[in-house]
């Protein structure tokens, strides 16, 4: 009798040393994957204040968390089983349908321009700002279109850094990367879209290093995400051309990969090169977007004539 419950627990220590060993290859699978999707982490972050933008300040937070939920569901739900049942089944399917998700970045990047470039309606704008419910469904919705491309993204990263992996830690290890940068994005955005509110705070305080912080952080906020605006835009233009550029290359239609490539390397590598290839993808994503953007606005005339 003793034996056997000495067998028992040895089997239970054997399979604890297991789970442990395997939560240690997840952690660590997580963390390389994660590191490796940092950069479009960062276009996510700057992305999602404008949507936020024009509402109250009572609806922002409550915005924000339902964009969050709308990013949890993109990857958890959605991306995580297609991108499983992706590798196991069509991995050869994952960069069309990343280069799809690539071009309507680029189209969404290029229509904000045109936005920004054209005259308001300004009696449309306030009468639609009448109803926040609506404005707020349409904010929501977009955002949640726009997560939806970043967090393939992301998800296609970190899948490729555990590619060596079982099934069973590649999901793992999506999973937590999936909560980990939601968490991340949209806590970064939560602070960012109410540090305004933070320096009224901060503005009334006694002391005076204190109150000028906070006056400080109340003037440069609108400039800040004026900035962000514009950072949003685009890095979808980047992002997007980035993935079509990468896509070229796994498709072997080298010309464009290899004249961006050979730019980059001509100014010496490094943060330099960086930025001629982040210009090289944007202007892939502008010529991309502006075509897609440009006939989808020039359709409407057509049929008129």
């Amino acid at each position: 009798m003793a034996s056997g419950l000495f067998a028992l627990l040895d089997d239970v220590a054997a399979i604890a040393k297991l789970a442990a060993a395997s939560l240690d290859d997840v952690g660590a699978a997580a963390g390389k994957a994660g590191a490796k999707a940092a950069g479009v982490v960062v276009d996510d972050t700057a992305v999602t204040p404008r949507y936020v933008q024009g509402l109250t300040p009572d609806r922002e937070l409550p915005i924000i968390a339902r964009i969050a939920r709308g990013s949890i569901f993109n990857k958890l739900v959605l991306l995580l089983p297609a991108a499983m049942l992706l590798t196991a089944f069509l991995p050869w399917a994952i960069t069309p349908l990343l280069m799809l998700g690539g071009t309507y970045l680029c189209f969404e990047g290029v229509e904000k321009l045109i936005e920004a470039f054209t005259p308001r309606d300004e009696a449309a704008e306030q009468g639609l700002a009448a109803r926040s419910a609506e404005v707020e469904k349409q904010m929501v919705s977009g955002a949640v279109r726009t997560d939806f491309i970043l967090s393939a993204e992301i998800m296609a990263i970190a899948l490729a850094q555990v590619a060596d992996q079982s099934l069973l830690t590649q999901g793992l290890a999506l999973a937590v990367v999936a909560v980990a940068i939601t968490v991340a994005v949209y806590g970064a955005v939560g602070l960012i879209v109410k540090m305004d509110d933070i320096g009224l705070h901060l503005a009334k305080r006694k002391a005076g290093g204190v109150r000028a912080l906070g006056r400080g952080l109340v003037q440069a906020m609108p400039v800040v995400m004026n900035a962000l605006s514009v950072i949003g835009v685009a890095a979808m233009i980047w992002v997007g051309g980035g993935i079509l550029v990468h896509g070229l290359e796994v498709f072997h239609l080298d010309a464009v990969p290899h004249a961006i490539h050979g730019f980059a390397g001509k100014v010496g590598g490094g943060f330099a090169g960086w930025v001629v290839t982040a210009i090289g993808s944007g202007l892939v994503g502008l010529v991309i977007g502006g075509v897609i953007a440009g006939a989808l606005h020039l359709l409407p005339v057509k049929r008129g004539h």
